[in-house]
């Protein structure tokens, strides 16, 4: 019986190839993971946490103005982007070491530096070769830049966690997650800041009503919207600043100091050598799996990212945990990717889970649609001209809720509760015979009467 190394190799310590680690040898496996970079990944290195850090701090200037409207003087305040960056890298290391210290204490082998398979059952890093039974290919995607004269001038979302200092004027390439939730880091701390999106409307992908609803809100924040607009060109000028070439604007140019594309991530699967020993990778470098994550060589397995799936941090968690049941638990364990609640951290924040009003109709045929808008409790002594939105998609037939959508505070975290509820399956009546919690914005969801019935 031929004798490997490890039971289980992993390529990438992000979320999905920490959580099949660390249950793979909780399972008895002999495992190892190589990162070439910093343990943790993009969410916790350069995505969900520091944005979500930068997002708070982004709020505290609205947070103090509305204080006037409670009785509060604050006199003085001011900010500081690099005390900001310092107390947000500070968290960064303590996470990234928290990993590291917990493979060691748990007997996980980590390897720093870049990993390459040889063949279906050998790795090699650097000069070091080792022999393994199964791969893990956890290596996330990396940020897309188009290839336009000049774009060596312009960041990524990379780079945009590290500016040693805050831009007085950002221009956004880009409509999606990472372009809305850096509008609102750039506007809320004080850069102008304008967004080019390709595309009719923000957000392609989300309902309708959600996506108009946001573009409404951040164009009343001072963001500038730019739509079916492109950048062609980025140009360095004699004072150090940068000209954009972008259609939708008078005059055809855009003078900014930063320009950051957010169009988009590609898998992170160069130089890896899955083409070489027979991983079918999709058009643009994904790893194509099953519904059990393992890729066309049956001993080579992939999740997060890199499949181009669902691109989001607990689903690539869910995914490693499944792959690490599959191979040590006795059981080919699939993932479930319905029903994948979701959040944009935008300002004002997006909570989804379940389909969009457009798809339910193509799936579903006739739909009740409940919504609602209205002006939070907070704002009428705060003054802001701020509304929340909500909204619940029933399939007609069976009156079960399949689709429930918040732009508002605290969306995310409402939408994870009412989650749970639409993964049940829940009816509208269901709903209906909650009782809400008063007074909130949460209590919405359960109080939606109106019908109207989707087109």
């Amino acid at each position: 019986m031929t004798r490997f190394d490890y039971d289980l190799f992993v390529i990438g310590a992000g979320s999905g190839g920490i959580r099949a680690s660390r249950i793979s040898h909780h399972l008895g496996g002999r495992v190892a993971i190589a990162e070439n970079y910093r343990i943790g990944g993009t969410c916790v290195i350069r995505g969900c946490i520091p944005k979500k850090l930068l997002s708070y701090a982004a709020h505290y200037a609205e947070d103090l103005q509305d204080a006037r409207g409670f009785g509060w003087s604050i006199e003085g305040a001011s900010f500081s982007w690099p005390a900001l960056i310092a107390s947000k890298n500070r968290e960064i290391a303590r996470l990234s070491a928290g990993y590291t210290e917990g493979f060691a204490r748990v007997g996980v082998t980590m390897i720093e530096g870049t990993a390459k398979l040889v063949d279906a059952h050998t790795v090699a890093i650097g000069e070091r070769r080792v022999t393994v039974q199964n791969i893990l290919i956890a290596t996330g995607g990396w940020p897309s830049k188009p290839a336009i004269p000049g774009i060596e001038h312009a960041i990524t979302s990379n780079e945009a966690f590290e500016l040693p200092a805050l831009p007085k004027r950002v221009l956004i390439v880009g409509g999606g997650h990472v372009a809305t939730e850096f509008a609102g880091i750039f506007n809320g701390l004080g850069s102008e800041v304008t967004v080019s999106c390709r595309g009719e409307q923000i957000l392609r992908g989300f309902d309708d009503d959600v996506r108009n609803h946001l573009h409404d809100e951040m164009r009343k924040k001072g963001v500038r919207l730019v739509l079916n607009s492109a950048v062609s060109r980025i140009a360095r000028r004699p004072d150090v600043t940068l000209e954009a070439s972008i259609t939708g604007v008078p005059g055809g140019t855009l003078a900014c100091d930063v320009v950051m594309i957010a169009a988009g991530r590609t898998p992170n699967t160069a130089r890896l050598g899955l083409a070489e020993v027979g991983v079918k990778l999709d058009d643009t470098g994904g790893v194509v799996v099953d519904r059990f994550c393992r890729s066309s060589v049956a001993n080579i397995f992939a999740v997060g990212d890199v499949t181009n799936r669902i691109a989001l941090t607990p689903v690539a968690t869910r995914e490693g945990a499944a792959v690490a049941l599959t191979l040590f638990g006795g059981v080919e364990t699939p993932v479930d990717h319905d029903d994948v609640p979701s959040a944009v951290f935008s300002q004002p924040p997006v909570g989804t889970v379940g389909l969009t009003e457009a798809k339910a109709v193509a799936k579903l045929g006739k739909v009740d649609i409940y919504k609602a808008s209205f002006r939070p409790l907070r704002h009428t002594l705060s003054g802001r001209d701020v509304r929340t939105f909500m909204k619940l998609v029933v399939d007609a037939a069976t009156q079960r809720v399949v689709g429930a959508h918040m732009v508002g505070t605290d969306a995310p975290e409402i939408i994870q509760g009412i989650a749970i509820a639409v993964k049940a399956g829940l009816t509208k009546a269901q709903f209906d015979a909650t009782v809400g919690i008063h007074p909130t914005a949460a209590e919405e969801f359960v109080t939606l009467r109106e019908k109207t019935v989707a087109k």
